[in-house]
């Protein structure tokens, strides 16, 4: 696939790598180095300057309440130009701390709020007397039409609430709370998570959907049935193991 080029850059790698976030830039930039595929993955600290929107992707990880406090102002402070990138069609993939970050606001354990970017009209309480959500998660997704089951794990005390683009429907585990049966956040051009494990190595489809997505805003017209197809014999193998702890048959 010459000729394709990615440019990714991870928001506050340096304390937004919580249960092996990581993983996530390594599988996007191995999977499109297979392809033939051009991938540049930068990093953005805070004061760091940067232009969020020359990037294709757009990847914040998750932290815990100690982290989103040290850079919430850094994030604040991007807003607009956060907002250029998405105007511009670069695709945003969040996990955790970054997907609570993009809502109305969060609610740290200790009660403090954080004002969160305010994209969208989700927000985040706590869980009640420090109860978590945490455990192996399965979930069934159609992202632009096409049907995905995503496996991870999640643990988090946050409650995002008045999700109304959820990424997908509960099979095992919570999802944004305790009590809705839906997960994440997708409409299109955000995708918010609170899988971790990370998410990318046990969900190769979804690897390629944001592959596709980000590569889209410079090459409108590619599909997932152009990419090189790839050998992913183990990471199915992975999925199944976490199907069957699940109870899980429909492994699509």
């Amino acid at each position: 696939m010459n000729g394709y080029k990615l440019k990714i850059v991870w928001m506050y790698h340096d304390i937004m790598d919580l249960y092996g976030d990581k993983g996530n830039m390594m599988v996007l930039q191995r999977r499109c180095e297979q392809r033939g595929i051009d991938v540049v993955i930068d990093t953005c600290g805070i004061g760091e300057s940067c232009d969020l929107a020359s990037y294709d992707l757009i990847f914040l990880g998750g932290g815990a309440d100690r982290e989103q406090m040290m850079l919430i102002d850094d994030l604040l402070s991007r807003r607009d130009n956060i907002q250029k990138a998405m105007d511009s069609g670069s695709f945003i993939f969040l996990v955790c701390g970054g997907y609570q970050l993009f809502g109305q606001y969060y609610i740290a354990a200790d009660g403090s709020k954080i004002n969160g970017l305010q994209f969208f009209d989700y927000y985040t309480d706590t869980g009640k007397d420090g109860t978590r959500c945490i455990g192996n998660i399965a979930i069934e997704c159609e992202l632009d039409g096409e049907r995905m089951i995503a496996v991870g794990f999640e643990n988090h005390g946050g409650q995002t609430c008045n999700v109304k683009h959820p990424l997908g429907r509960v099979l095992s585990g919570y999802g944004n709370n305790f009590t809705e049966g839906i997960e994440g956040f997708y409409n299109g051009q955000v995708f918010g998570t609170y899988l971790h494990g990370p998410l990318l190595p046990k969900n190769p489809r979804i690897a390629d959907f944001m592959i596709v997505k980000a590569l889209r805003r410079h090459h409108p017209q590619l599909t997932m049935e152009m990419l090189t197809p790839l050998d992913d014999t183990l990471e199915q193998k992975a999925r199944e193991v976490l199907f069957r702890r699940m109870n899980i048959s429909d492994i699509r």
